[in-house]
């Protein structure tokens, strides 16, 4: 510090040199990079859609999972696996507070700028159920203030650390027995949750699950979303499927990546993406089809490699790019950086939300944030209690307070906007999440910038 102004290291250090120099990318190079964070993008996608969502499914399917317990465990760990490789590379790699910083500053872009992706970009109206929602956002509110108490005093220990892995524990040790967490509380708090009831009765009317037979309709309506949990009952049901791609019919094989699509626009975006879908196809059993089906863990696995790896690649070009056009730290970090670190996150949860999986994408926006706490957690273990004893890990808690502030705003605004807006996601709680996410944005670029607030911040050798 010097004068009271905070300095800060550029975000362009923690990645390798750019194939321009500066000149260069201001003499028309910059457009190179603008072409590989596009191509980024829809390498995300085409592995969300082709290899991640369906591993998901055979997994949800295997385990008895229902859609919120599978978006808040699995999809929410593989499309975090970004932020995880960040918090190691932070704790062991850079030395610095790069895991710290990208996984607070991405937290709100998470909660709002998602959720109002979901509801803008899909024409679904998805219908939301009460308690997966409060379960998640009640997880995520304890394990963003345990981390904000820990790094209060810029020191983190082993204990504190194994604090974080306890409460995802105990999160995870909740959804393992969601289904009688869920039964007790509708029972205990009926007279208020009538509305919440009647919604999810609608869900289960509107969206069955695969496998059910017609026979057993009155148990689908009390047993589809109420009894949503890991240890199900045997039910009277031919198989369990989230049905995120239509899997209706396990012998029939799935279409080869590898066929033209018909509508134009298609097929230019598919000869493009040509490259990437060869790489994949080499690299991914895809676990659509017949003969890859009984290696859907190993499909999940590599894909959530993918993900990180693309995403690392993204997250580097917008960093070049940010610094090219003279956009300020705190800016990018707020914005371009915080929504490109949850790429995965976006694309994952927009594709379900089309597909009317309201839960399951709710719970994966909730989930992975509560999952990115965990992966502040394992970093500072491992480096705490098995390789620097000594003594704690030290962190930089500028700004902690108004960042505390927000986190718990935003995740209070979420929870009051889903229910003002009668528990589904449509395009009005989209707009509603994208006006409080640039509110906040905007607050957090003024306050960052020392205009609100007195916290000035400078690029360090600026």
């Amino acid at each position: 510090s010097e004068n009271g102004t905070r300095c800060v290291l550029s975000s362009s250090s923690e990645f390798p040199e750019g194939f321009f120099t500066p000149q260069e990318r201001k003499d028309g190079g910059i457009v190179i990079y603008f072409i590989i964070i596009l191509y980024m993008f829809l390498a995300v996608s085409i592995v969300c859609d082709d290899y991640f969502l369906p591993s998901l499914e055979i997994i949800s399917e295997c385990l008895g999972l229902s859609q919120d317990v599978a978006g808040a465990t699995f999809m929410a760990a593989g499309s975090s696996a970004p932020e995880l490789v960040t918090a190691f590379l932070g704790a062991f790699v850079t030395k610095g507070d790069i895991g710290v910083s990208t996984i607070l500053g991405s937290a709100i872009y998470n909660l709002l700028g998602i959720s109002a992706a979901c509801g803008l970009f899909s024409s679904v109206v998805s219908r939301l159920s009460c308690w997966p929602l409060f379960r998640d956002c009640l997880a995520y509110t304890i394990s963003a203030a345990a981390v904000l108490a820990m790094i209060s005093d810029n020191r983190i220990y082993w204990y504190e650390s194994a604090s974080l892995l306890l409460i995802y524990g105990c999160y995870i040790l909740v959804l393992c027995f969601d289904i009688k967490i869920n039964q007790y509380l509708m029972k205990k708090f009926s007279p208020c949750c009538t509305c919440f009831t009647k919604a999810m009765e609608e869900n289960a009317e509107q969206q069955p699950l695969v496998g059910w037979r017609d026979e057993s309709g009155p148990l689908i309506r009390q047993q589809s979303r109420t009894d949503s949990g890991i240890f199900q009952d045997e039910l009277d049901y031919s198989q369990l499927s989230t049905s995120l791609h239509g899997l209706d019919e396990i012998s029939e094989d799935h279409p080869n990546v590898f066929t033209m699509p018909e509508a134009d626009m298609k097929r230019i975006l598919w000869v493009l993406s040509l490259p990437i879908i060869t790489l994949l196809y080499l690299t991914i059993p895809d676990c659509r089809r017949q003969f890859w089906r009984n290696w859907f863990m190993v499909t999940f696995l590599i894909s959530a490699a993918w993900i990180s790896a693309i995403t690392y690649v993204l997250v580097w070009m917008i960093t070049i790019a940010g610094e090219t056009l003279g956009i300020p730290e705190s800016v990018m970090g707020l914005t371009l950086l915080a929504a490109g670190t949850s790429v995965p996150d976006t694309v994952a949860s927009v594709l379900v939300a089309r597909k009317g999986n309201g839960d399951m994408a709710m719970s994966n926006i909730v989930g992975s944030n509560v999952f990115d706490m965990l992966c502040l957690g394992i970093p500072w273990f491992i480096k705490t209690a098995f390789i620097n004893t000594s003594g704690p890990i030290e962190v930089n808690s500028s700004g902690l307070t108004y960042t505390a502030i927000s986190l718990i705003c935003s995740v209070v605004f979420i929870f009051l906007a889903v229910h003002l807006n009668g528990w589904k996601i449509d395009k009005k709680l989209g707009t509603i999440c994208l006006v409080l996410y640039l509110v906040f944005t905007v607050l957090s670029i003024l306050y960052e910038l020392g205009i609100i607030g007195n916290n000035p911040t400078r690029v360090c050798g600026n």
